[in-house]
């Protein structure tokens, strides 16, 4: 089901969302000049769609969501966007609240203005919870840094060769041209200023982390080229009581390169929260 709710400044965000209407909620954010979309695995497992209700959210600029001119470098833009996404999902009870790469960017901007209101437990998964020059919680590898800047450009000649590349490199083991293809597609379809107005943030989330008191679990794959697996290992060493699951073989896509695996852990990880 597509659906939608109004961020922070009147932004639309459009949702896609399975499962029971009265079950627990699971919201799911995305990555860098991704969508939605990227959760498909999920949205369409059933056995997460029997026991929760997941909500995946296009974040601003990206996807069916609206492209507005300002907001991408505000931590409270982006924390007042994911508070009206988990109002909608939970409908006032906590949530598991899940990031992929700068998906959990978003989720430590809402943490800096709302702590844990509304969420039960968080997860990580090859995600970034910092940026800017030699923060630690955003490191990335080489796939990511082969294609900067180019894939922030106007100019296609430079950004969509740098943005297949990306794609491409993405993930360590084989998954379906067509799913490659879509990656790219969604990557072209966000608009280059949005794509650049992303990086042109410096974010220390050391005591954002530190301070977070609802349970953690930290996914990366360990052969991931565009977050490196450092990245996850720092927010895993700031959350106190952090599990983590490195998943060998596996690359920036866990959820989808192994997603029977990924989904097994969320379900259980889910669980367990909500059976609090």
């Amino acid at each position: 089901m597509l659906t939608e709710v109004v961020g922070a400044g009147g932004v639309r965000l459009s949702l896609r969302v399975a499962g029971a209407a009265n079950a627990s909620a699971i919201v799911l954010v995305h990555g860098w000049a991704q969508s939605s979309l990227a959760w498909s695995a999920q949205l369409a497992d059933q056995d997460l769609t029997r026991h929760y209700r997941l909500v995946a959210v296009d974040l601003r600029g990206h996807g069916g969501s609206d492209v507005p001119a300002l907001g991408y470098d505000d931590p409270r833009a982006w924390a007042e966007d994911l508070a009206a996404v988990l109002d909608f999902a939970g409908n006032g009870a906590p949530v598991v609240l899940v990031g992929w790469s700068y998906g959990g960017l978003v989720i430590t901007d809402y943490l800096r203005v709302h702590g844990t209101t509304n969420i039960a437990g968080v997860v990580l998964t090859g995600a970034i919870t910092e940026i800017g020059r030699n923060r630690p919680g955003g490191r990335i590898g080489p796939a990511m840094r082969a294609a900067l800047p180019a894939a922030l450009s106007d100019d296609p000649g430079e950004a969509v060769p740098a943005l297949t590349a990306l794609c491409s490199g993405m993930s360590a083991r084989p998954v379906d041209g067509p799913l490659t293809q879509s990656l790219l597609g969604t990557s072209l379809s966000v608009p280059p200023a949005v794509r650049a107005a992303l990086f042109r943030r410096d974010v220390d989330s050391s005591v954002v982390l530190s301070g977070l008191d609802v349970p953690a679990l930290v996914i990366h794959g360990t052969d991931d080229q565009v977050v490196d697996l450092s990245a996850s290992e720092y927010a895993a060493g700031k959350i106190a009581g952090a599990r983590t699951r490195w998943m060998p073989g596996t690359g920036h896509l866990p959820f989808v390169e192994a997603a029977a695996e990924f989904n097994s852990a969320l379900s259980q990880f889910a669980g367990e929260r909500f059976a609090h």
